[in-house]
C-alpha cells in the first residue's frame, strides 16, 4: 500500500516537471519563430521547428503516462503499461526525419550559403541554450528510468546542441561573414539525433519484440535455476520486459519425486530476485513423475 502511495506521488511529480517543461518550449517557441522571420534565419526556424518536436515528445510523454496509469482490466491484463514504449518509439521516428531533414538542409546550404543576421541569430540562440538547459534540469528531476521519460529527455539535450552548433554558426557568420558555418553546425546536431535516435529505437525495439531485459542472459537464468538443489530441469524459459523497469519470466520447473514444489517455488523467486533483479514470475513446478504442483504467481 505504502510502496503504490509513493509510486503515485513519483508519477505526479515526474508529470508536473514534464509539464513545465513543456510549457517553457511552446513560449520560447514562438518568439523564436517570430525572430527568425526578422532575421530571415532558416537556422532559428529550423530550431524552431526541433523545438516543436520537442514539445510533441513531451506532450506524448505526458499521454503515455497517463495511458500507462491506467489499472489493468478486461482483456488488457497489464493494463497500457506499454504505452510509453510506443511513445519511445514514436520519439526515435522523429529524430530519424528530423536527421534526414537536417543532412538535406545541410547539403543545400553548402551549396547556396543562406544571408543569415548573425548577430541575431547569436543572440537568440544563447537564449534557447539556457530555456533548453533549464527544461533539461526539469526533465532530469523526472524517473529517467522510464523510456518514455528518455526519449523526451533526449530530444531536449538533442536541442540544446543544436542552439550550440546554432549560436556558434551565428558568431562566425556574425564575425567572419562565412555563411557555410550554419551548414556544418546543422551536420553535426544530425550527428548527435542519429545516436540518440539509435538507443532509442534499440531500446523500444528490444521490448516491443519480447527480448530478453538487458543485462539478463536466458541462458544464465536457466543454469541458476536447474543448479538450485532439488531441480532437475527447467523447460519454456520466457524472459521479457513488459515496459520499463518491469521485467517478467515464467518457466516450467521439474523437481525430483518427493520434493516440495512449493518450497522450491519460493526459493527460486527469492534467487531471481536477488540475482537478476525479476520479481513478476510465474513458475509451474511439477514433480518429474508428473504429480503436478499448481501455478503460483510471484
Amino acid at each position: 500500500m505504502g510502496h503504490g502511495h509513493g509510486h503515485g506521488h513519483r508519477a505526479d511529480a515526474d508529470r508536473r516537471y514534464l509539464a513545465a517543461a513543456l510549457a517553457l518550449l511552446l513560449a520560447f517557441m514562438a518568439v523564436e519563430v517570430v525572430i527568425g522571420i526578422a532575421a530571415n534565419s532558416i537556422a532559428l526556424i529550423s530550431d524552431a521547428g526541433h523545438m516543436l518536436t520537442d514539445a510533441g515528445a513531451i506532450a506524448l510523454a505526458l499521454v503515455a503516462m497517463r495511458m500507462a496509469a491506467r489499472p489493468a482490466r478486461g482483456a488488457y491484463t497489464f493494463g497500457w503499461k506499454r504505452a510509453e514504449i510506443l511513445s519511445a518509439a514514436v520519439n526515435g521516428l522523429t529524430f530519424v526525419a528530423l536527421v534526414a531533414y537536417f543532412v538535406y538542409e545541410s547539403v543545400r546550404r553548402l551549396i547556396e550559403p543562406p544571408e543569415v543576421a548573425g548577430a541575431l541569430v547569436f543572440g537568440t540562440a544563447l537564449a534557447g541554450i539556457a530555456v533548453n538547459a533549464v527544461a533539461a534540469w526539469l526533465i532530469a528531476r523526472a524517473d529517467r528510468s522510464s523510456l518514455n521519460v528518455e526519449g523526451a529527455f533526449q530530444h531536449i539535450l538533442n536541442d540544446l546542441y543544436a542552439f550550440v552548433a546554432t549560436a556558434i554558426a551565428g558568431a562566425v557568420v556574425w564575425l567572419t561573414g562565412w555563411g557555410r558555418a550554419d551548414a556544418i553546425a546543422a551536420l553535426v546536431v544530425a550527428a548527435l539525433m542519429a545516436k540518440a535516435a539509435y538507443g532509442l529505437l534499440r531500446d523500444a525495439g528490444r521490448i516491443l519484440f519480447e527480448a530478453a531485459p538487458d543485462g539478463v542472459n536466458p541462458a544464465e537464468v536457466s543454469a541458476a535455476i536447474t543448479a538450485h538443489a532439488g531441480v532437475t530441469g527447467v523447460e519454456d524459459l520466457h524472459v521479457w520486459t513488459v515496459t520499463s523497469g518491469f521485467p517478467a519470466l515464467s518457466a516450467h520447473v521439474t523437481v525430483m519425486p518427493g520434493g516440495d514444489c512449493h518450497q522450491v517455488r519460493r526459493e527460486l523467486a527469492e534467487l531471481l530476485h536477488q540475482r537478476f533483479h525479476i520479481d513478476h514470475t510465474t513458475l509451474q513446478v511439477d514433480h518429474v513423475p508428473g504429480t503436478a504442483c499448481r501455478m503460483i504467481t510471484g
